[in-house]
């Protein structure tokens, strides 16, 4: 069984002391926690397969190194299974690839916290993650405690501390954690990860920096022909939400879930996830001078009559299938702010960790250089270290 270094024990009479000394030092998410006595951490080390000093990154604002060790104790805080491991340590992976920018988007004023998307195999893999009614909300065990591990990573390594580092005015549930899967099977496109270059036996984690779902309602029957046009626009409108980042800084990545009945009345329109992403980037827009009237400071040159879109391109928007179906889809406004202007990474989810975690990754900034990443287990013939040479896609191509 892996050790636990000695040194950096802190000790209590008992786990309802050490409980309270966890709170009292800020160490928790304000819910109580499973205390990471030794021996718990121990076996979630053990199940990882690796070392507990291999470090995935660092988390900003302190920059503090995410390693295996620090990973597994947030993952046993959060009441997590050592089934969900392989999404919590690719999850963390991509917190931890410096373009998330997770030192500006922590300390940001904005209500921005990850939102974690998970495809392939590993939704059942891993503690069968939800994707549909309530998906976000309580009830969902692996959404949970997958979503709370990756928060106390956020805040116990990366230095998160709300009003003192984390600057968000308000916050909001989200940011305790939020964890879906795609639900592939009800969708009538090919799952998300394959769109941006994966397997569909793959299974990935997306993870990406948003507020928390808008809630978009839209009615319609199968043989309404202006169903699909008036949830577009309804889409759309909460995109370009004059409120909203997006409306101003035109950049970022924005999510869109449509729940399953609203994606196969566009998929019987002729609508695959390309036409939804053009169409969405075409229609979510604002004329400069509403802009101007509203926020002056942030409207940025213009006449009256120009028409400022709140993305730079379709691909900036990220469609995908969840939820109840019903009348109710959701749109995950942007940040779009920082140094890398608020992209997504996407990971390769290792479901057998004593092999490797993660293999792939993905950024997602068609400028940016596509990584693939290998951290091997000691097997024969198994080189301790495996990188791929960078590949570089130009604006056109397809973000992978």
């Amino acid at each position: 069984m892996a050790s636990v270094r000695q040194s950096d024990l802190l000790t209590a009479v008992d786990e309802a002391h050490a409980l309270e000394a966890m709170h009292a030092a800020g160490q928790t998410d304000g819910l109580p926690v499973v205390v990471p006595t030794p021996e718990r951490v121990a076996r979630m080390i053990t199940q990882s397969g690796l070392d507990g000093d291999l470090s995935l990154g660092a988390v900003g604002p302190n920059l503090g190194a995410a390693t295996i060790e620090k990973v597994c104790i947030a993952a046993v805080m959060a009441g997590c299974l050592p089934d969900h491991l392989p999404i919590v340590l690719a999850s963390v992976t991509a917190v931890c690839d410096e373009r998330l920018d997770t030192t500006e988007w922590q300390a940001t004023t904005h209500a921005i916290s990850p939102l974690i998307i998970v495809n392939g195999p590993a939704r059942s893999a891993c503690g069968n993650i939800a994707g549909s009614f309530g998906a976000l909300g309580p009830g969902h065990r692996a959404n949970a405690s997958i979503g709370r591990a990756v928060r106390l990573v956020l805040l116990n390594i990366g230095g998160a501390r709300p009003g003192v580092s984390d600057m968000a005015l308000l916050g909001h549930g989200a940011k305790f954690g939020a964890v879906l899967a795609e639900l592939e099977e009800d969708s009538p496109w090919p799952p998300l990860h394959t769109s941006l270059g994966f397997a569909a036996s793959d299974s990935t984690v997306l993870v990406v920096g948003t507020e928390p779902p808008h809630s978009v309602m839209s009615v319609g029957d199968a043989d309404d022909p202006s169903a699909p046009d008036r949830l577009l626009d309804s889409l759309s409108a909460t995109i370009a939400n004059v409120g909203s980042n997006n409306a101003y800084f035109r950049r970022g990545t924005v999510v869109v879930a449509i729940n399953p009945d609203h994606a196969a009345a566009l998929a019987k329109a002729g609508y695959d996830r390309s036409a939804v992403q053009l169409a969405l980037h075409e229609r979510a827009a604002n004329s400069w001078s509403r802009l101007r009237a509203l926020n002056p400071t942030f409207a940025g040159p213009g006449t009256a009559d120009t028409i400022i879109r709140a993305t730079a391109r379709p691909e900036d928007i990220l469609v995908i299938v969840a939820g109840g179906g019903g009348i109710y889809s959701a749109v995950f406004p942007s940040w779009g702010a920082g140094p890398h202007a608020n992209p997504y990474v996407v990971v390769h989810v290792a479901l057998d960790q004593a092999c490797e975690v993660p293999p792939a990754r993905r950024i997602g900034v068609a400028s940016e250089r596509d990584e693939r990443r290998a951290i091997s287990s000691r097997r024969p013939n198994h080189p301790s270290s495996n990188r791929s040479s960078p590949r570089h896609g130009g604006g056109g191509e397809r973000r992978s």
